[in-house]
């Protein structure tokens, strides 16, 4: 989808420690009309001077040092309500029920067809 010249094409912020994911899903949600910016980490999500813009974040579960959901739980204690997905493989039970507590939704890996896209446009 693309859009209006004037208008700032939201952004999604992509948390993956897995440098190729990220560019693949940088490429990806570029191609789609959207602004990205990537960190390597929920500490490096965490130091970022985030946007109050229309954006969404795309976290990863399995991160190193601290988890997908653990970072976003530390945002929203700093009142940062910015929309998040979390992406993982094979969730716990555990993790589907925190992350439903938090109103997160769950993108399974491997992500297929126009899943993700769909997901971030909602």
């Amino acid at each position: 989808m693309l859009y209006a010249p004037n208008l700032t094409p939201p952004l999604v912020v992509i948390v993956d420690d897995d440098a190729a994911v990220r560019a693949a899903l940088e490429f990806t949600l570029e191609l789609e009309g959207f602004d990205v910016v990537s960190c390597s980490s929920g500490e490096a999500l965490l130091l970022r001077d985030l946007p109050n813009r229309n954006a969404c974040l795309l976290v990863d579960e399995r991160l190193p040092g601290i988890t997908g959901l653990d970072a976003l739980n530390q945002l929203r204690n700093c009142d940062v309500k910015l929309p998040a997905i979390l992406m993982t493989s094979h969730p716990s039970a555990s993790v589907r029920a925190t992350a439903k507590a938090a109103g997160v939704p769950i993108l399974e890996k491997p992500l297929l067809g126009d899943a993700l896209t769909v997901a971030i446009r909602n």
